[in-house]
Parts: structure tokens; C-alpha cells; sequence
């Protein structure tokens, strides 16, 4: 993985609609907010730069991972969609890379070796320009991309991201598939989050 650059993008703009009101990337999991557990858990894996997309109470995501070494990028049509996320976060990059890592701000059980696992897969099957890790048949995240896609996915040409991806670009894509479950654990809500508490041990407010 060493001659290989990659840089991330923290998808961190949505609405959390499911949530019935909170913000999920602002739930405390362990004593800091989610977005900034799993940008720290991006950062941890060996990128060499990370941009975070806000848009839903943007200055308190921002607040939450103002003290980290990223950039932090508004994404004002947020509400169109994750796709216009990735568009901005992809054209607020600035550094030369290879590829391209994209994670939901939402994935509380990822571990910076999960993450290097990916790249180790993405670099591994050179032939394919797109890795999706998945488990039992369902996908998850983050995906990994190669940065060659980067103009078309800030353009909003190629449409990196939607769960459509696979079958838009089939030929392109190869699925790492996982023995856990923590690329597929994500927050959408309040029963989630209460599942990922127990299963860190976290007490649960009354």
C-alpha cells in the first residue's frame, strides 16, 4: 500500500431524517460526537488527506472536528442528495492522489485496520477501479475509488457513492468481502443507536 496515495472524504451533510429529530452524527458514543469518531478513525488509517462535507447544522459538525487535521467543506445543496456530498467533498481535495476513500460520518465500529484492509484490497485488485466491502450479500462502507474518476465525480458525471454503483458500473467494481460486520454497521436510528452503545458498553441515558 506504501507507493499508493489515497485521501478521504467524510460524508457528514445529511439531514439524519430516520433519527425522528437528532442529528446522528452528533450523538456522543463514548464521550465524543459520532462524525468525530469515525473522522479520527479515517485519519488514523494512514490517508494522507481527509476532507469533511457538512450541510445539516453544519457549524456544529464543524465544531466537532474543528481541532482535526482536516478541511472541512460546506456543501450547500446538500439536501439534493449524498451525491452532491461526494461532488464537493471530491473537488475540495488538493493534493495528488491515487485514490480516493469515501466513508459515511456514520460508522462508529470501524477501526483504522479496517480501513487499511480496504486499501490493502483496492491496491490488490489493481484490475478494478472501484472496491466495495460487503457481508452476507449486503454492502458497505466506505467505498474506495480510483482518483482517474475524480473529475466525472466532482462534475457529477459519475455517480460514486449511490447504491447504484455496482450495477452502473459492474465491470469496474469488485466486492472485498468481510468477516465482520463493522462495514456494514451504520446509525440511522435511535434503535441503532442504542444497539451500538450496548455493543461498545456504553451506558445509555435515561
Amino acid at each position: 500500500m506504501n507507493e499508493f496515495r489515497f485521501s478521504a472524504i467524510v460524508l457528514a451533510a445529511g439531514a439524519s431524517s430516520r433519527m425522528g429529530g437528532p442529528n446522528k452524527l452528533l450523538l456522543t458514543i463514548l464521550g465524543e460526537p459520532l462524525v468525530r469518531r469515525t473522522v479520527r478513525t479515517v485519519l488514523a488509517s494512514g490517508v494522507q488527506e481527509t476532507v469533511v462535507v457538512a450541510g445539516h447544522q453544519g457549524r456544529e459538525v464543524m465544531r466537532a472536528v474543528a481541532d482535526l487535521p482536516v478541511t472541512v467543506q460546506p456543501n450547500l445543496r446538500h439536501e439534493e442528495g449524498q451525491m452532491r456530498s461526494v461532488a464537493a467533498g471530491v473537488a475540495a481535495l488538493t493534493r495528488a492522489t491515487d485514490a480516493i476513500l469515501v466513508c459515511p460520518g456514520d460508522m462508529p465500529l470501524l477501526t483504522p485496520q479496517d480501513l487499511r484492509t480496504l486499501m490493502d484490497a483496492y491496491v490488490a485488485h489493481a484490475d478494478h477501479s472501484i472496491v466495495i466491502p460487503r457481508r452476507d450479500g449486503e454492502r458497505g462502507n466506505p467505498i474506495v475509488f480510483a482518483a482517474a474518476h475524480a473529475p466525472e465525480v466532482a462534475a457529477g458525471r459519475r455517480l460514486i457513492g449511490c447504491r447504484k454503483l455496482a450495477q452502473q458500473y459492474p465491470e469496474e467494481t469488485w466486492y472485498f468481502e468481510a468477516d465482520h460486520d463493522r462495514y456494514t454497521t451504520d446509525l440511522d436510528t435511535l434503535e441503532d443507536y442504542r444497539r451500538v452503545l450496548e455493543r461498545l458498553g456504553q451506558p445509555q441515558e435515561a
